[in-house]
């Protein structure tokens, strides 16, 4: 399966995936087994937990807007750290954070994909 041969190519369809709720393509940029770490609760999310959410609705993002994003590789393994500001709304309650995350990719053959996920929230100043 093609995907995206730069892994910072696959953050930016990620969040543009999660903000136009394609299920389909999160589907294809995640590993079976991903696994992210919520922003705003610590929470594990499975990839079936977290395409069911988008799918459905249940989460919803109106925007996203990474910043300060930076790739460093290891091998076959690339991690990406960065800034969002993001806003939505989950079951029906508005939600909006500021976090740092960090994006961890592998390679298979040609193609990166997206492994885990962790954000943690910014305090405001």
């Amino acid at each position: 399966m093609r995907v995206i041969s730069d892994p910072l190519a696959v953050d930016h369809a990620f969040f543009e995936s999660l903000r136009d709720a394609n299920a389909e393509m999160l589907d294809r940029l995640l590993l079976d087994d991903f696994l992210l770490v919520d922003v705003m609760q610590g929470a594990e999310i499975s990839k079936p937990v977290l395409l069911a959410a988008i799918a459905s609705g249940q989460i919803r993002f109106n925007a996203i807007v990474p910043s300060e994003q930076r790739v460093r590789f290891y091998g076959g393994t690339a991690v990406i750290t960065g800034s969002t500001h993001m806003n939505g709304d989950v079951g029906g309650e508005p939600f909006s954070v500021h976090s740092r995350y960090t994006h961890v990719f592998v390679r298979e053959q040609e193609d990166w994909r997206f492994a885990s996920a962790q954000g943690t929230p910014i305090a405001p100043a």
